[in-house]
């Protein structure tokens, strides 16, 4: 059994993909996951469950939301140990004073033809970014609301991302560390 991290995109936000998470916990229940907890309202679940194929597993996930909900979610799944190794190369470690300045954006796949230069374009002068082969890192001290880098990050790295802050992926990883 591996600990894994399911972050599923986009539910829960505007009032659109209503997903209740006790309902998302039962459904992961009945796909073979064990001490299945969630984190907030926006998609985040832990959970134990055998080793497979991480692709199928994702997708196995996603039908039963669609199955059950209507709506069919993007789901980027973790292992916990590659969920900690991408907290822990946070570049900026001076986010930790105000964590939700730090958003870490979850790549579906490495981003091997990213548009650089207009991300730094769209860079202000107080934000910074770092790209790694799991993740986008970005820094923006004057709130991510303002920043027009973090509304064209997915479109610039040219793959599906989803967005966690600092204080989300911290309480996580805390979560992990109980299950693993």
């Amino acid at each position: 059994m591996h600990s894994w991290v399911a972050l599923f995109r986009g539910i829960n936000v505007g009032g659109n993909n209503i997903l209740p998470m006790k309902a998302l916990v039962e459904l992961m229940i009945q796909a073979g996951c064990e001490e299945t907890q969630s984190y907030i309202q926006s998609g985040n679940v832990l959970f134990k469950h055998r080793d497979i194929n991480k692709a199928e597993l994702a997708i196995l996930l996603s039908s039963l939301v669609e199955q059950n909900f209507g709506f069919k979610p993007k789901v980027l799944l973790l292992r916990g140990d590659e969920f900690c190794d991408l907290l822990s190369n946070n570049p900026f470690k001076q986010a930790y004073e105000q964590p939700k300045n730090l958003h870490l954006f979850f790549l579906d796949q490495p981003a091997k033809s990213a548009n650089i230069a207009k991300l730094n374009d769209l860079k202000s002068t107080t934000e910074q970014y770092e790209l790694q082969p799991g993740g986008f890192y970005l820094y923006a001290p004057d709130g991510i609301g303002r920043s027009k880098l973090a509304a064209k990050v997915e479109k610039c790295l040219g793959v599906a991302t989803t967005a966690r802050n600092l204080n989300t992926l911290v309480n996580i990883s805390q979560m992990l560390a109980k299950i693993s």
